[in-house]
């Protein structure tokens, strides 16, 4: 029983966990290296046709988006998902392709001009549609068993829609074993979906860490939070930017500002809100087909009361280039909600672009931004920044919402570890940056706890009290 890590090690993107058992290997996410988390090239660092299954905690890219990557290596085994991370990766995956073949193009345009050789793109459209033929739709709390000696089911994670916590048991030489995959856990008290569940025992737990080291700030009303400030920067003739994950995130923030319109809790209750992401259009769609099976109980009262919680008067979903650029040449006040989240890519470039600079304008930062992007720029006090190679000076107001994170801050992370009634064996801190990683080991140790940040590639014998 061999546990290795082959991404998220020490780093926040690129989840992907290799067990070894009973004669199977089989993937726990296999997740795209994003900014300065990148290694070789985003080579997958073992042969994909060795991999018998994969096991998906949820759709976000940097814990799917090398899937298409090991369908055109070889893979060709089932992919266990939720049914709604089934829907959703769908166009996770379609999205990222494309920008996959978009980069290559730009790449080989470079190449050719410096007589170098071209470079095919990490993964196209079509190794796509090889592999959604994989998916296997599973149910929470559904146990599978898909091998001789090896089980799993999925625990709501409360991250995102079908997000999930994998329990894996595995019976092997006489021996026993329980591992838990925490995924990405989520924030309590976010609307739409339901708080994580709490898992009760296991051997070995490998989990989170993203915000190991801080807790969100806390709030009453976090609608009437976001209000005071669109107010405020409407009534001054200025454009409150929101740099929003396509997925997840942006629909949670449609709940509030139709919360907020219902509330009439800005002055101008017909201000305009534009989603400029086709990703976030096609995603806010799934969320809506879907949401009934996973909404929390509040959600589900709307949806029974036949109002659709994510829309509201004055929505508007930007889709073609032309719409996007429109949105900078039209004076009128309003809020834009754009990809992506961290304003590595995407619209919300130009967006930025054009707004930041405005000391009228405000922009909010309401998800994780990690160490090395743009967002992480901005948020830490930059005066100037670099946007499309273009130096942009930072006059606008920058305000960051962290209780408005889909993930769980460290109070939360404690939480959800203390909730095992008996300690485990020990505890695999991954997916947070290294200093946190480490911190957050020491935060677990002090508790009693067993813990290790492991290094990417170590690999760690589970039949033998989990030494490396």
């Amino acid at each position: 029983m061999n546990l290795s890590f082959y991404g998220a090690a020490r780093e926040v993107t690129g989840s992907c966990y290799l067990l070894e058992s009973n004669g199977k290997k089989f993937l726990i996410d296999c997740g795209l290296q994003q900014g300065q988390d990148e290694k070789d090239d985003q080579r997958l660092p073992f042969d994909a046709r060795d991999i018998d299954f994969v096991i998906l905690t949820h759709a976000h890219i940097d814990h799917s988006g090398r899937l298409p990557l090991l369908a055109r290596e070889g893979f060709s085994g089932n992919i266990y998902a939720t049914s709604a991370t089934c829907d959703l990766i769908s166009v996770m995956l379609k999205d990222s392709a494309k920008i996959q073949e978009m980069d290559a193009r730009w790449k080989n345009r470079k190449a050719r001009r410096a007589g170098k050789s071209e470079v095919p793109p990490l993964y196209t459209v079509a190794d796509v549609g090889d592999t959604l033929k994989f998916l296997v739709p599973c149910d929470y709390g559904q146990i599978s068993e898909i091998s001789s000696g090896i089980r799993f089911d999925f625990v709501d994670a409360g991250h995102i829609l079908g997000s999930a916590s994998v329990e894996v048991f595995l019976a092997e030489g006489g021996k026993d074993k329980k591992i838990v995959f925490s995924g990405d856990i989520g924030n309590t008290g976010q609307p739409i979906i339901k708080d994580p569940w709490y898992i009760k025992e296991a051997d070995y737990v490998v989990m989170e860490s993203t915000y190991g080291d801080r807790n969100h700030e806390k709030s009453d009303d976090y609608a009437l939070d976001l209000a005071k400030i669109i107010d405020r920067t409407l009534s001054r003739g200025g454009n409150v930017i929101i740099p929003s994950f396509a997925l997840g995130r942006t629909q949670g923030l449609l709940y509030i500002f139709s919360e907020i319109k219902e509330r009439r809790l800005v002055k101008n209750s017909n201000f305009p809100v534009y989603v400029d992401s086709p990703l976030a259009s096609e995603v806010t769609k799934i969320y809506e087909d879907d949401l009934i099976a996973y909404a929390d109980r509040e959600t589900r009262g709307i949806i029974k009361k036949g109002s659709n919680p994510l829309t509201f008067k004055n929505l508007a979903f930007t889709d073609s280039t032309d719409q996007s650029k429109a949105l900078n040449d039209d004076p009128t006040p309003k809020v834009i909600i754009s990809s992506s989240g961290m304003c590595e890519g995407g619209r919300i470039g130009h967006h930025l672009k054009h707004n930041l600079w405005k000391k009228e304008c405000s922009v909010v930062f309401v998800g994780f931004q990690a160490y090395g992007t743009l967002g992480r720029e901005i948020l830490n006090g930059a005066e100037k920044v670099k946007v499309f190679e273009e130096e942009i000076a930072v006059m606008a107001t920058i305000h960051n919402f962290t209780g408005l994170s889909a993930h769980a801050d460290c109070e939360g992370l404690l939480k959800w570890i203390n909730s095992f009634a008996k300690k485990p064996d020990k505890v695999f801190v991954t997916h947070g940056e290294n200093s946190i990683c480490e911190k957050f080991v020491r935060s677990l140790e002090g508790l009693g706890f067993s813990a290790a940040a492991p290094l990417y590639k170590s690999v760690y014998d589970l039949g033998n009290g989990g030494k490396d």
